[in-house]
This record gives C-alpha cells, structure tokens and sequence, in this order.
C-alpha cells in the first residue's frame, strides 16, 4: 500500500486537483472521507429511481455529483454525471436502472479504496 497520493492516482483520481480543493490538507480529505459513507444521497437515488420520482432522483445524482466531483472520485464521478444529464432535462429513459447499477458498482470500488487508505488492505 502507497500513501494516500498512490492510491487515489491508482483509482483514477486527480490527486493534484483534489488536493487543491483542500487546501492541501490530506488529513481533512482523509477525515471528510470518512464521513463520505454517511451520506444517504446513494439510497434516496435508488429508492426514486425504483418510483420513478425523476425529481427527487435528479437532486440525490446531484448531490452525490457534487459531493464526488469535490472528493475526486472521477470513476464514481463520472458514473454519476452519466444519470445526471438525462435527469437534468427530465428525460425518461429505460437504462437508468443500469446506469444506477454502475452507480453501484463504482461505489464498491470507492469502499475498497477507502479500506485500502485506512490500511484495510488492497483495493
């Protein structure tokens, strides 16, 4: 396991541009991290999706949009602005259950990142 520069570079992050974000403070990124988990924007998309609430759906992506693109967490990132973008302009679209399934996917891959920052182990 590297440093928290290694292995958010090794996820896809731009630790760099991150970083600047944070005054360079890898210390309140790690602690702000931590509370990542907290955020229940990730349950409220799947729950409106699943009703087809494509509002409260678009302010959950949006949210968590924010909340990734601020973390740099570009593979969840990106994941999320592919579901933002329809929402936006109140598409109705059939793949949105698979595009919250990526959604999902990347998630785990930000979990295990996060193991391997705390020392859990790799990613």
């Amino acid at each position: 396991m590297g440093g928290l520069k290694e292995c958010l570079e090794a996820y896809g992050a731009d630790y760099t541009a991150t970083m600047e974000r944070f005054m360079g403070n890898e210390a309140l990124y790690r602690k702000i991290f931590d509370m990542f988990f907290q955020d229940e924007n990730l349950r409220r998309l799947g729950a409106a999706l699943k009703e087809e609430d494509d509002t409260a759906a678009f302010e959950a992506a949006h949210t968590l949009k924010g909340v990734t693109g601020n973390m740099g967490l570009t593979p969840l990132y990106d994941a999320v602005c592919a579901l933002v973008e329809p929402l936006r302009v109140r598409e109705r679209r059939d793949e949105y259950q698979a595009l919250y399934r990526e959604i999902e996917r990347q998630f785990e891959a930000v979990k295990a990142l996060h193991r391997q920052i705390k020392g859990g182990g790799p990613a």
